[in-house]
């Protein structure tokens, strides 16, 4: 297995933007009166258990970052754009095909796939990019 380079500035920026981003996206600004209702969410209850939510997507924000600072190190992706399509692809290949499983086999409604991924491509996209221009 070669050998990669890890910026770990940059993954704890992508976590960080992951954050940033997803609280915006499920925000009532956005998106999040629209997922509560969709996925079926008691927002009294959410928002109780919020902090130690919050706590666990950071550190599975962290975890992803780092595996895709791999990608983008293996692709030797050193420019925002390269970043970007090597988040991209990661997202078409894993992420996107992955949960569309929840749609078909556990009749999840598509717009929740369409909701959870599109912020899934924007974060990959993004993080992809910054860990491209950081590495």
């Amino acid at each position: 297995m070669p050998d990669v380079t890890i910026n770990y500035v940059a993954v704890l920026v992508s976590g960080l933007i992951a954050m940033v981003l997803g609280g915006l996206w499920y925000s009532p600004v956005l998106f999040g009166k629209v997922w509560a209702r969709i996925a079926n969410i008691d927002e009294a209850a959410a928002k109780k258990e919020a902090p130690l939510a919050y706590v666990k997507m950071f550190i599975l924000a962290l975890i992803s970052a780092w595996v895709l600072a791999h990608f983008v190190d293996y692709t030797q992706s050193t420019t925002f754009m390269n970043g970007a399509l090597t988040g991209f692809w990661v997202w078409l290949g894993f992420v996107a095909t992955v949960t569309m499983s929840g749609v078909i086999f556990e009749k999840r409604p598509s717009k929740l796939w369409f909701l959870n991924n599109g912020y899934q491509l924007i974060l990959l996209v993004i993080t992809g990019g910054v860990l491209a221009i950081w590495s």
